[in-house]
């Protein structure tokens, strides 16, 4: 079996430590021109957002899929293969296919240095094209304004998940400043649909609309009781909501979408990493990346109100943490710890990342609950041991791996290595 932590698109995708970030439609727009515009023979919808993005995507994805439109998904990040950001249909783009894709690119992205990111979205809209997709789901990768994704021309239909402090680097220091570079995305005649967002960021969204003449509908949280979500959380209320409204907006413009679909859809949607059971060696897991403090908090809300349906009621969990060092490791720490849990804080694979001396210094009230462990291994081992010894006989509570999505795939990826 192959290593499923080797990377077999390594030749072909330059490593984003090398490159960075460097947001801007130029450089793909000419190498699409380039390629004879593939983005325009396939419509378009759009989801932007802090959080909760790939989850409405998902949802909007299965539904269509449900009422028969062969629709393509596009997302990130993935968490084992490049192949997870790229799906036709029912099915990720084969390894062989964006194999193709990537080699018949390379001579176009170095003409016009493209970005990691902005090679991969070339290749999935050349093969959304190839394949025929009607409809294709977008999720925006970083901010908006400036992203690969919107590129494409005619995005009718946009989604925004909740908008909150991250990649503050990029996009601002205030949730104003990251809401503007969000609903950059809008355009004119598109309708966008949000849930509740902060008031700073709902004026920004206002404002936005009313200056590029789009319409923004506001949506309430779902009443989950009636829902089959295949999604978990309390949270999928609102992803939920957005979803549904782009769903009936595209319904609205002729896609053929009944309420049966989508409850079928919603029913059968999958997004893995996120409040994800797992099992470790035997022992149970919970896996979410909670990468930023809003993750955060709503990944702490999700745990309190387990506790208080006695779903997983039991005190002092056990945690094994590890967050990359450009992230709000200190605020993400004091948001998910409970008063009696235990963290063990590992390093991200291949990323710098938050140590435990350092979140000891930053949050020492939490100091004697951290512990060092050299690796995902060792801190699984100590954390499973450690929770098992407190159970006093009973289930131990699963423990919950969290602070990073690429600490997640790499989990997932040793699993199915072993």
């Amino acid at each position: 079996m192959a290593d499923p932590l080797a990377d077999p698109f390594a030749d072909l995708i330059e490593p984003f430590s090398r490159r960075g970030v460097d947001l801007g439609l130029d450089r793909l727009q000419a190498a699409l021109a380039e390629l004879g515009h593939p983005e325009r023979q396939f419509a378009a919808v759009q989801v932007a957002g802090t959080n909760g993005k790939g989850s409405i995507a998902t949802l909007v994805h299965s539904s269509l899929l449900a009422a028969g439109i062969n629709a393509g998904l596009y997302t990130s990040p993935h968490l084992v293969s490049w192949c997870e950001r790229i799906r036709i249909g029912t099915s990720p783009i084969s390894e062989a296919t964006l194999r193709h894709q990537l080699q018949t690119l390379q001579s176009l992205g170095q003409r016009h240095r493209l970005t990691p990111f902005e090679l991969v979205t070339a290749g999935a809209f050349c093969a959304f094209a190839t394949a025929g997709c009607p409809l294709v789901v977008l999720e925006v990768g970083l901010g908006g304004r400036l992203d690969a994704t919107t590129c494409h021309p005619d995005r009718g239909v946009v989604g925004f998940g909740s908008i909150g402090l991250d990649h503050s680097e990029f996009l601002g220091a205030t949730a104003a400043a990251i809401a503007a570079e969000k609903a950059g995305v809008l355009q004119r005649g598109c309708t966008a649909i949000s849930a509740a967002q902060s008031p700073e960021v709902a004026a920004v969204l206002q404002q936005r609309a009313a200056a590029c003449g789009a319409e923004l509908r506001w949506v309430e949280p779902l009443d989950l009781g009636p829902w089959a979500m295949g999604i978990p959380g309390a949270i999928q209320a609102s992803n939920g909501a957005v979803a549904l409204g782009m769903l009936h907006t595209l319904s609205e413009q002729g896609w053929a979408i009944s309420d049966s679909a989508i409850r079928t859809g919603f029913a059968q949607a999958r997004w893995p990493g996120r409040l994800q059971q797992h099992q470790w060696r035997g022992h149970e897991l919970l896996l979410d990346g909670a990468h930023n403090p809003p993750a955060a908090q709503v990944l702490r809300l999700e745990l309190d109100r387990r506790s208080a349906n006695q779903d997983d009621g039991q005190a002092g969990r056990h945690w094994v943490l590890g967050m990359l060092a450009n992230k709000a490791g200190p605020e993400i720490l004091e948001i998910l710890l409970a008063q009696g849990d235990r963290a063990w804080i590992v390093p991200v694979p291949g990323h710098a990342s938050w140590s435990a001396e350092a979140l000891q210094a930053a949050c020492p009230a939490w100091s004697q609950a951290l512990q060092s462990a050299q690796d995902l291994d060792t801190a699984l081992e100590q954390a499973t041991a450690a929770g098992q010894d407190s159970a006093a006989g009973q289930a131990p509570p699963p423990v919950l791996v969290a602070g990073s999505l690429y600490l997640i795939g790499h989990l997932l990826a040793r699993v199915a290595r072993e």
